[in-house]
Protein backbone atom coordinates (compact mmCIF):
# COMPACT_ATOMS: atom_id res chain seq x y z
CA UNK A 1 0.00 0.00 0.00
CA UNK A 2 1.44 3.27 -1.09
CA UNK A 3 0.43 6.36 1.19
CA UNK A 4 1.43 9.61 3.06
CA UNK A 5 4.55 9.50 5.61
CA UNK A 6 5.23 12.85 7.64
CA UNK A 7 8.81 12.84 8.69
CA UNK A 8 9.80 14.44 11.93
CA UNK A 9 13.81 15.30 12.78
CA UNK A 10 15.61 18.29 13.95
CA UNK A 11 18.33 16.87 12.05
CA UNK A 12 18.24 17.96 8.30
CA UNK A 13 20.72 15.24 7.04
CA UNK A 14 18.14 12.62 8.46
CA UNK A 15 15.30 14.14 7.33
CA UNK A 16 17.13 13.95 3.27
CA UNK A 17 18.25 10.72 3.59
CA UNK A 18 14.83 8.83 4.71
CA UNK A 19 12.97 11.44 2.22
CA UNK A 20 15.06 9.98 -0.53
CA UNK A 21 15.00 6.03 0.07
CA UNK A 22 11.02 6.60 1.18
CA UNK A 23 10.61 8.64 -2.18
CA UNK A 24 12.30 6.24 -4.42
CA UNK A 25 9.48 3.53 -2.96
CA UNK A 26 6.65 5.70 -4.10
CA UNK A 27 5.24 7.30 -0.38
CA UNK A 28 4.22 10.63 -0.32
CA UNK A 29 6.71 12.91 1.82
CA UNK A 30 6.72 15.97 4.13
CA UNK A 31 9.06 16.29 6.82
CA UNK A 32 9.20 18.62 9.63
CA UNK A 33 12.13 20.11 12.13
CA UNK A 34 9.98 19.58 15.37
CA UNK A 35 7.50 18.46 17.11
CA UNK A 36 5.75 21.61 16.83
CA UNK A 37 6.03 22.46 13.49
CA UNK A 38 4.34 18.56 13.25
CA UNK A 39 1.53 19.57 14.85
CA UNK A 40 0.77 22.09 12.96
CA UNK A 41 1.01 20.35 9.71
CA UNK A 42 -0.98 17.97 11.40
CA UNK A 43 -4.06 20.22 11.89
CA UNK A 44 -4.16 21.04 8.09
CA UNK A 45 -3.93 17.32 6.43
CA UNK A 46 -3.25 14.21 7.63
CA UNK A 47 -0.89 11.46 7.18
CA UNK A 48 -1.08 7.58 7.04
CA UNK A 49 2.16 7.38 9.43
CA UNK A 50 4.11 9.80 11.45
CA UNK A 51 7.93 8.84 11.44
CA UNK A 52 9.62 10.59 14.23
CA UNK A 53 12.62 10.80 16.04
CA UNK A 54 12.58 10.62 20.15
CA UNK A 55 15.08 13.14 21.19
CA UNK A 56 14.13 16.26 19.67
CA UNK A 57 14.43 20.17 20.64
CA UNK A 58 11.72 21.49 22.11
CA UNK A 59 8.49 19.11 21.89
CA UNK A 60 10.30 15.63 22.07
CA UNK A 61 9.18 12.47 19.79
CA UNK A 62 7.50 10.79 23.13
CA UNK A 63 5.11 13.80 24.21
CA UNK A 64 4.65 14.49 20.15
CA UNK A 65 3.15 10.98 19.79
CA UNK A 66 0.89 11.53 22.91
CA UNK A 67 -0.79 14.90 21.46
CA UNK A 68 -1.17 13.63 17.87
CA UNK A 69 -2.90 9.86 19.54
CA UNK A 70 -4.89 12.03 22.09
CA UNK A 71 -6.73 14.00 18.72
CA UNK A 72 -6.42 10.48 17.10
CA UNK A 73 -6.22 7.04 18.51
CA UNK A 74 -6.05 5.62 15.23
CA UNK A 75 -2.68 7.15 13.80
CA UNK A 76 0.26 4.79 13.20
CA UNK A 77 3.55 6.38 14.66
CA UNK A 78 7.02 4.75 14.20
CA UNK A 79 9.50 5.81 16.39
CA UNK A 80 12.90 6.26 15.47
CA UNK A 81 15.98 6.09 18.76
CA UNK A 82 18.96 6.53 18.81
CA UNK A 83 21.62 3.71 20.60
CA UNK A 84 21.49 3.35 24.33
CA UNK A 85 17.57 4.46 24.29
CA UNK A 86 15.86 1.19 24.02
CA UNK A 87 13.90 1.41 26.86
CA UNK A 88 12.07 4.79 25.67
CA UNK A 89 11.57 3.16 22.43
CA UNK A 90 9.84 0.45 24.43
CA UNK A 91 7.67 2.47 26.88
CA UNK A 92 6.67 4.41 23.60
CA UNK A 93 5.31 1.27 22.43
CA UNK A 94 3.21 0.80 25.26
CA UNK A 95 1.89 3.86 24.74
CA UNK A 96 0.63 3.68 21.15
CA UNK A 97 3.26 3.65 19.09
CA UNK A 98 3.62 0.88 16.50
CA UNK A 99 6.65 -0.20 16.14
CA UNK A 100 10.52 1.70 16.70
CA UNK A 101 13.67 1.90 14.38
CA UNK A 102 17.05 2.07 16.48
CA UNK A 103 19.92 4.35 14.76
CA UNK A 104 22.05 4.55 12.65
CA UNK A 105 19.59 3.28 10.65
CA UNK A 106 19.60 0.55 8.26
CA UNK A 107 18.02 0.50 5.27
CA UNK A 108 16.36 -2.52 4.55
CA UNK A 109 15.05 -2.94 8.14
CA UNK A 110 13.68 0.91 7.59
CA UNK A 111 11.27 -0.44 4.74
CA UNK A 112 10.23 -3.47 6.26
CA UNK A 113 9.29 -1.13 9.15
CA UNK A 114 7.57 0.97 7.17
CA UNK A 115 5.67 -1.99 4.74
CA UNK A 116 4.23 -3.63 7.63
CA UNK A 117 2.94 0.11 9.05
CA UNK A 118 1.21 0.49 5.83
CA UNK A 119 -0.06 -3.67 6.16
CA UNK A 120 -1.73 -2.56 9.29
CA UNK A 121 -2.95 0.84 8.41
CA UNK A 122 -4.47 -0.84 5.34
CA UNK A 123 -6.46 -3.10 7.39
CA UNK A 124 -7.57 -0.54 9.80
CA UNK A 125 -8.97 1.26 6.81
CA UNK A 126 -10.90 -1.85 5.58
CA UNK A 127 -12.18 -2.58 8.63
CA UNK A 128 -13.87 1.08 9.13
CA UNK A 129 -15.07 1.44 5.25
CA UNK A 130 -16.76 -2.30 6.08
CA UNK A 131 -18.18 -1.07 9.55
CA UNK A 132 -19.13 2.07 7.86
CA UNK A 133 -21.16 0.02 5.21
CA UNK A 134 -22.43 -2.03 7.32
CA UNK A 135 -23.89 0.73 9.09
CA UNK A 136 -25.34 2.36 6.10
CA UNK A 137 -27.00 -1.04 4.96
CA UNK A 138 -27.98 -2.50 8.19
CA UNK A 139 -31.48 -3.67 8.75
CA UNK A 140 -34.39 -1.31 9.71
CA UNK A 141 -37.68 -2.83 10.94
CA UNK A 142 -40.71 -3.52 8.77
CA UNK A 143 -38.27 -2.64 5.92
CA UNK A 144 -38.32 -5.85 4.17
CA UNK A 145 -36.79 -6.59 0.49
CA UNK A 146 -33.18 -7.44 -0.86
CA UNK A 147 -33.66 -5.55 -4.14
CA UNK A 148 -30.58 -2.84 -4.46
CA UNK A 149 -33.39 0.00 -4.79
CA UNK A 150 -34.30 -1.19 -1.50
CA UNK A 151 -30.74 -1.47 -0.31
CA UNK A 152 -30.48 2.31 -1.35
CA UNK A 153 -33.92 3.84 0.52
CA UNK A 154 -32.03 1.89 3.59
CA UNK A 155 -28.88 3.45 3.11
CA UNK A 156 -30.23 6.71 2.55
CA UNK A 157 -32.81 6.33 6.17
CA UNK A 158 -29.21 5.69 8.17
CA UNK A 159 -27.63 8.46 6.39
CA UNK A 160 -30.16 11.03 7.23
CA UNK A 161 -32.37 9.70 10.20
CA UNK A 162 -29.82 10.90 13.06
CA UNK A 163 -30.48 14.79 11.49
CA UNK A 164 -33.59 17.10 11.27
CA UNK A 165 -33.25 17.84 7.97
CA UNK A 166 -36.56 18.18 5.70
CA UNK A 167 -37.22 14.92 3.73
CA UNK A 168 -39.80 14.10 0.57
CA UNK A 169 -40.38 10.65 -0.09
CA UNK A 170 -41.91 9.90 -3.46
CA UNK A 171 -43.78 6.54 -4.17
CA UNK A 172 -47.18 5.25 -5.29
CA UNK A 173 -49.89 4.58 -3.07
CA UNK A 174 -49.22 1.57 -1.34
CA UNK A 175 -45.54 1.15 -1.39
CA UNK A 176 -45.02 1.89 2.09
CA UNK A 177 -44.24 6.22 2.73
CA UNK A 178 -45.47 5.90 6.52
CA UNK A 179 -43.41 3.38 7.06
CA UNK A 180 -40.21 4.87 5.49
CA UNK A 181 -40.95 8.03 7.65
CA UNK A 182 -41.53 5.99 10.98
CA UNK A 183 -37.78 4.39 10.28
CA UNK A 184 -36.22 7.45 10.43
CA UNK A 185 -38.42 9.01 12.79
CA UNK A 186 -36.82 6.14 14.91
CA UNK A 187 -33.25 6.25 13.87
CA UNK A 188 -33.00 10.02 14.86
CA UNK A 189 -32.89 12.01 18.17
CA UNK A 190 -35.84 12.31 18.13
CA UNK A 191 -37.10 8.63 18.87
CA UNK A 192 -38.78 9.10 22.29
CA UNK A 193 -40.82 12.12 21.63
CA UNK A 194 -43.90 12.18 19.50
CA UNK A 195 -44.75 11.22 15.60
CA UNK A 196 -47.85 12.12 14.08
CA UNK A 197 -48.95 11.45 10.68
CA UNK A 198 -51.45 13.06 8.98
CA UNK A 199 -53.18 12.52 5.29
CA UNK A 200 -53.69 16.01 3.85
CA UNK A 201 -55.94 14.43 0.59
CA UNK A 202 -58.65 13.25 3.35
CA UNK A 203 -58.73 16.85 5.40
CA UNK A 204 -60.68 19.14 4.20
CA UNK A 205 -59.39 22.71 3.02
CA UNK A 206 -61.03 24.35 5.61
CA UNK A 207 -59.87 22.45 8.75
CA UNK A 208 -56.34 21.99 7.57
CA UNK A 209 -54.96 25.29 9.28
CA UNK A 210 -56.47 23.81 12.61
CA UNK A 211 -55.88 20.41 12.50
CA UNK A 212 -51.80 21.49 11.90
CA UNK A 213 -51.29 24.45 13.98
CA UNK A 214 -54.50 24.65 16.26
CA UNK A 215 -57.26 27.10 17.18
CA UNK A 216 -58.53 29.49 20.18
CA UNK A 217 -62.03 28.85 21.60
CA UNK A 218 -64.20 31.39 19.48
CA UNK A 219 -61.95 31.08 16.22
CA UNK A 220 -65.18 29.57 13.73
CA UNK A 221 -68.67 28.39 14.49
CA UNK A 222 -67.94 25.11 16.66
CA UNK A 223 -64.58 26.19 18.31
CA UNK A 224 -66.12 26.06 21.77
CA UNK A 225 -62.55 25.49 23.40
CA UNK A 226 -58.57 25.89 22.51
CA UNK A 227 -57.39 23.35 20.32
CA UNK A 228 -53.59 22.71 20.32
CA UNK A 229 -52.36 21.28 16.74
CA UNK A 230 -49.88 18.25 15.73
CA UNK A 231 -47.53 20.83 15.48
CA UNK A 232 -47.37 21.44 19.00
CA UNK A 233 -48.22 18.15 19.93
CA UNK A 234 -45.08 16.60 18.07
CA UNK A 235 -43.07 19.37 20.11
CA UNK A 236 -39.59 17.92 19.44
CA UNK A 237 -41.02 15.05 17.54
CA UNK A 238 -41.88 14.78 13.72
CA UNK A 239 -44.84 15.13 11.74
CA UNK A 240 -45.26 13.49 8.67
CA UNK A 241 -47.43 15.06 5.94
CA UNK A 242 -48.92 12.27 3.23
CA UNK A 243 -50.05 13.66 0.44
CA UNK A 244 -48.36 17.12 0.05
CA UNK A 245 -49.18 17.45 -3.11
CA UNK A 246 -53.18 18.04 -2.24
CA UNK A 247 -52.78 20.86 0.35
CA UNK A 248 -53.96 23.64 -1.58
CA UNK A 249 -51.85 26.88 -2.63
CA UNK A 250 -53.13 28.78 0.95
CA UNK A 251 -52.26 26.65 2.88
CA UNK A 252 -48.72 25.72 1.62
CA UNK A 253 -47.79 29.44 2.33
CA UNK A 254 -48.23 28.96 6.21
CA UNK A 255 -47.04 25.55 6.25
CA UNK A 256 -43.63 27.20 4.63
CA UNK A 257 -43.71 30.12 7.10
CA UNK A 258 -43.62 27.72 9.97
CA UNK A 259 -40.84 25.43 8.65
CA UNK A 260 -38.60 28.52 8.20
CA UNK A 261 -39.68 30.47 11.18
CA UNK A 262 -39.96 27.65 13.46
CA UNK A 263 -43.44 28.98 14.59
CA UNK A 264 -47.05 28.40 14.41
CA UNK A 265 -49.92 30.95 14.95
CA UNK A 266 -52.90 29.15 16.03
CA UNK A 267 -56.41 30.08 14.43
CA UNK A 268 -58.06 33.10 15.89
CA UNK A 269 -54.98 33.73 17.92
CA UNK A 270 -52.72 36.61 18.22
CA UNK A 271 -49.05 35.07 19.87
CA UNK A 272 -46.68 33.24 17.56
CA UNK A 273 -45.76 30.25 19.38
CA UNK A 274 -42.08 28.89 19.05
CA UNK A 275 -42.14 24.91 17.87
CA UNK A 276 -39.46 22.14 17.34
CA UNK A 277 -40.40 19.42 14.63
CA UNK A 278 -38.89 17.64 12.19
CA UNK A 279 -41.04 17.53 8.81
CA UNK A 280 -41.46 14.61 6.27
CA UNK A 281 -43.76 14.82 3.52
CA UNK A 282 -44.64 12.42 1.18
CA UNK A 283 -46.49 12.26 -2.12
CA UNK A 284 -47.43 10.30 -5.61
CA UNK A 285 -47.24 13.38 -7.74
CA UNK A 286 -44.28 14.62 -9.71
CA UNK A 287 -43.97 18.05 -7.38
CA UNK A 288 -41.67 20.04 -9.91
CA UNK A 289 -44.57 19.49 -12.69
CA UNK A 290 -47.07 20.47 -10.10
CA UNK A 291 -45.03 23.62 -9.45
CA UNK A 292 -45.39 24.94 -13.21
CA UNK A 293 -48.44 24.06 -13.36
CA UNK A 294 -48.73 26.62 -10.46
CA UNK A 295 -50.51 23.83 -8.14
CA UNK A 296 -48.05 24.17 -5.52
CA UNK A 297 -45.14 26.78 -4.36
CA UNK A 298 -41.70 25.88 -5.60
CA UNK A 299 -40.38 28.23 -2.45
CA UNK A 300 -42.07 25.43 -0.40
CA UNK A 301 -41.02 22.69 -2.86
CA UNK A 302 -37.20 23.40 -2.20
CA UNK A 303 -37.87 23.33 1.48
CA UNK A 304 -39.43 20.24 1.66
CA UNK A 305 -36.95 18.60 -1.29
CA UNK A 306 -33.76 18.87 0.98
CA UNK A 307 -33.47 14.48 1.04
CA UNK A 308 -35.56 13.07 -1.91
CA UNK A 309 -35.91 9.24 -1.18
CA UNK A 310 -37.94 7.49 -4.08
CA UNK A 311 -39.73 4.58 -3.63
CA UNK A 312 -39.58 1.96 -6.07
CA UNK A 313 -43.29 0.14 -7.07
CA UNK A 314 -43.38 -3.48 -6.68
CA UNK A 315 -43.53 -4.62 -10.44
CA UNK A 316 -40.07 -2.85 -10.11
CA UNK A 317 -39.06 -5.15 -7.25
CA UNK A 318 -37.92 -8.60 -8.75
CA UNK A 319 -38.01 -11.06 -6.02
CA UNK A 320 -39.12 -9.23 -3.47
CA UNK A 321 -42.84 -10.28 -4.39
CA UNK A 322 -41.76 -13.55 -3.14
CA UNK A 323 -39.84 -12.61 0.13
CA UNK A 324 -43.12 -9.67 1.06
CA UNK A 325 -45.28 -12.67 0.50
CA UNK A 326 -43.76 -15.37 2.63
CA UNK A 327 -43.59 -12.80 5.33
CA UNK A 328 -46.90 -12.14 4.81
CA UNK A 329 -48.14 -15.87 4.74
CA UNK A 330 -46.64 -16.49 8.05
CA UNK A 331 -48.08 -13.26 9.89
CA UNK A 332 -51.82 -14.30 8.65
CA UNK A 333 -51.09 -18.04 9.35
CA UNK A 334 -49.63 -17.31 13.04
CA UNK A 335 -52.21 -14.02 13.88
CA UNK A 336 -55.22 -16.29 12.68
CA UNK A 337 -54.31 -19.88 13.93
CA UNK A 338 -53.86 -21.37 10.40
CA UNK A 339 -50.81 -23.47 9.83
CA UNK A 340 -49.93 -23.04 6.17
CA UNK A 341 -46.67 -24.51 4.89
CA UNK A 342 -46.21 -22.12 2.16
CA UNK A 343 -47.46 -20.70 -1.53
CA UNK A 344 -47.77 -23.19 -4.26
CA UNK A 345 -45.72 -22.65 -7.45
CA UNK A 346 -48.33 -22.11 -9.70
CA UNK A 347 -49.86 -19.58 -7.25
CA UNK A 348 -46.43 -17.76 -6.94
CA UNK A 349 -46.22 -17.80 -10.79
CA UNK A 350 -49.78 -15.65 -10.54
CA UNK A 351 -48.27 -13.35 -8.02
CA UNK A 352 -44.95 -13.21 -9.61
CA UNK A 353 -46.73 -11.99 -13.27
CA UNK A 354 -49.32 -9.59 -11.58
CA UNK A 355 -48.81 -5.82 -12.01
CA UNK A 356 -49.45 -4.91 -8.48
CA UNK A 357 -51.32 -1.57 -8.96
CA UNK A 358 -51.45 -1.34 -5.00
CA UNK A 359 -48.44 -2.41 -4.27
CA UNK A 360 -47.15 -4.12 -0.96
CA UNK A 361 -50.52 -3.10 1.01
CA UNK A 362 -52.37 -4.64 -1.83
CA UNK A 363 -50.09 -7.82 -1.75
CA UNK A 364 -50.55 -7.96 2.42
CA UNK A 365 -54.27 -7.78 1.27
CA UNK A 366 -54.08 -10.87 -1.44
CA UNK A 367 -51.78 -13.38 1.12
CA UNK A 368 -54.39 -12.23 3.92
CA UNK A 369 -57.53 -13.69 1.99
CA UNK A 370 -55.08 -16.57 0.41
CA UNK A 371 -54.81 -17.23 4.01
CA UNK A 372 -58.32 -17.62 5.21
CA UNK A 373 -59.61 -19.34 1.83
CA UNK A 374 -56.20 -22.08 2.05
CA UNK A 375 -58.15 -25.36 2.03
CA UNK A 376 -54.73 -27.38 1.83
CA UNK A 377 -51.32 -26.67 3.40
CA UNK A 378 -50.68 -24.39 0.86
CA UNK A 379 -51.67 -21.19 -0.94
CA UNK A 380 -53.03 -22.21 -4.22
CA UNK A 381 -53.85 -20.42 -7.56
CA UNK A 382 -57.86 -20.78 -6.58
CA UNK A 383 -57.65 -19.34 -3.06
CA UNK A 384 -56.28 -16.38 -4.66
CA UNK A 385 -58.93 -13.36 -5.87
CA UNK A 386 -59.93 -13.09 -9.56
CA UNK A 387 -58.06 -9.59 -10.03
CA UNK A 388 -54.29 -11.20 -9.74
CA UNK A 389 -55.51 -13.96 -12.17
CA UNK A 390 -55.27 -11.67 -14.88
CA UNK A 391 -52.12 -10.57 -16.31
CA UNK A 392 -51.16 -7.24 -17.43
CA UNK A 393 -52.47 -6.00 -20.97
CA UNK A 394 -50.39 -5.32 -23.76
CA UNK A 395 -49.75 -1.54 -24.43
CA UNK A 396 -52.09 0.37 -26.05
CA UNK A 397 -54.50 -2.51 -25.73
CA UNK A 398 -58.19 -2.90 -23.28
CA UNK A 399 -58.71 -5.69 -21.06
CA UNK A 400 -61.74 -6.59 -22.66
CA UNK A 401 -63.59 -6.91 -26.01
CA UNK A 402 -66.18 -4.03 -27.16
CA UNK A 403 -69.50 -5.97 -27.05
CA UNK A 404 -71.84 -5.64 -30.31
CA UNK A 405 -73.95 -2.80 -28.53
CA UNK A 406 -71.34 -0.36 -27.89
CA UNK A 407 -70.35 0.60 -24.21
CA UNK A 408 -71.27 3.69 -21.90
CA UNK A 409 -68.22 5.49 -20.86
CA UNK A 410 -70.68 7.12 -17.93
CA UNK A 411 -71.51 3.66 -16.79
CA UNK A 412 -67.87 2.70 -17.03
CA UNK A 413 -66.35 5.10 -14.97
CA UNK A 414 -69.26 4.44 -12.43
CA UNK A 415 -67.89 0.86 -12.20
CA UNK A 416 -64.53 1.55 -12.03
CA UNK A 417 -64.60 3.83 -9.22
CA UNK A 418 -67.55 1.85 -7.38
CA UNK A 419 -64.77 -1.60 -8.19
CA UNK A 420 -61.58 0.97 -6.51
CA UNK A 421 -63.88 1.93 -3.18
CA UNK A 422 -64.86 -1.64 -2.54
CA UNK A 423 -60.99 -2.46 -2.63
CA UNK A 424 -60.46 0.43 -0.29
CA UNK A 425 -63.12 -0.37 1.80
CA UNK A 426 -64.48 2.92 0.84
CA UNK A 427 -62.13 5.29 2.17
CA UNK A 428 -61.69 7.99 -0.81
CA UNK A 429 -57.81 8.85 0.08
CA UNK A 430 -56.80 5.12 -0.75
CA UNK A 431 -59.17 4.43 -3.42
CA UNK A 432 -58.25 8.35 -5.74
CA UNK A 433 -54.58 7.05 -6.63
CA UNK A 434 -55.65 3.57 -8.29
CA UNK A 435 -57.84 5.31 -10.43
CA UNK A 436 -55.26 8.40 -11.30
CA UNK A 437 -57.28 10.93 -9.52
CA UNK A 438 -56.69 13.66 -7.00
CA UNK A 439 -59.48 12.96 -3.95
CA UNK A 440 -61.16 16.70 -4.60
CA UNK A 441 -61.73 14.88 -8.07
CA UNK A 442 -62.69 11.31 -6.79
CA UNK A 443 -64.92 13.10 -4.24
CA UNK A 444 -66.63 15.42 -7.36
CA UNK A 445 -66.96 12.23 -9.42
CA UNK A 446 -68.60 10.20 -6.08
CA UNK A 447 -71.44 13.04 -6.01
CA UNK A 448 -71.77 13.33 -9.79
CA UNK A 449 -72.56 9.74 -9.69
CA UNK A 450 -74.70 9.53 -6.51
CA UNK A 451 -72.52 6.53 -5.44
CA UNK A 452 -72.15 5.86 -1.90
CA UNK A 453 -71.22 3.30 0.33
CA UNK A 454 -74.14 0.72 1.09
CA UNK A 455 -75.79 0.72 4.42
Amino acid sequence: MIGSILIVDDEKGQRDILTAILTKMGYKIQTASGGEEALQQLQHEEFDLLLTDLKMQGISGMELMERVLADNPSQCVVMMTAHGTIDSAVEAMKKGAFDYLEKPLEREDLILTVQRAFERIGLLKENKALHKKLAETKRLPNMIGEHPKMHEVVRIINKIAPTSTTVLIYGESGTGKELVARAIHDGSPRRDKAFFAINCAAIPDSLMESELFGHEKGAFTGAGTREIGLFEAAEGGTVFLDEIGEMNIAMQAKLLRAIQEKEIRRVGGKVNIPVDVRIISATNKDLEQETRRGNFREDLFYRLNVIRIPLPPLRERGNDIVTLADFFLKKYSASCGIPLKGIAKPALKILLDYNWPGNVRQLESVIERGVLMAESEYIQPEDLPAEVHHEASPAGSLPFDFPAEGISIDNLERDLIVKAMQRTDWVIAKAAPLLGMSYKTLQYRLEKFGIGKPE
